[in-house]
């Protein structure tokens, strides 16, 4: 995984104001369909985990996971994120071609 590489267009896609963080945040930007890729940190909790992941497929939102909360964070220039749901269709595609 090119981890500067996707943590850099993240931080693109933030300052273009393309991304959404937060649990709540996410969970809403993905029914109202807005949501084009959610990013979610490997070491969420399971209950979180459960939620994204459930919510994403019901509403056929790919997702991808991530090291940790602290890199998701810091790629967006904040504490520590769970989930960050992205709402633009060309930054949702380069960033699931970085993390495949």
């Amino acid at each position: 995984m090119k981890t500067n590489q996707w943590m850099s267009l993240l931080g693109l896609a933030n300052r273009a104001r393309k991304i959404i963080s937060g649990e709540e945040l996410s969970v809403k930007e993905i029914r109202s369909g807005k949501a084009k890729l959610v990013l979610l940190s490997a070491d969420a909790s399971a209950n979180t985990t459960k939620k994204i992941t459930d919510k994403c497929k019901s509403y056929e939102v790919p997702y991808k996971l991530v090291e940790d909360r602290h890199l998701l964070g810091q790629a967006i220039g904040k504490e520590a994120r769970v989930v960050v749901a992205v709402l633009d269709n060309g930054f949702a595609k380069k960033l699931m071609t970085l993390l495949d």
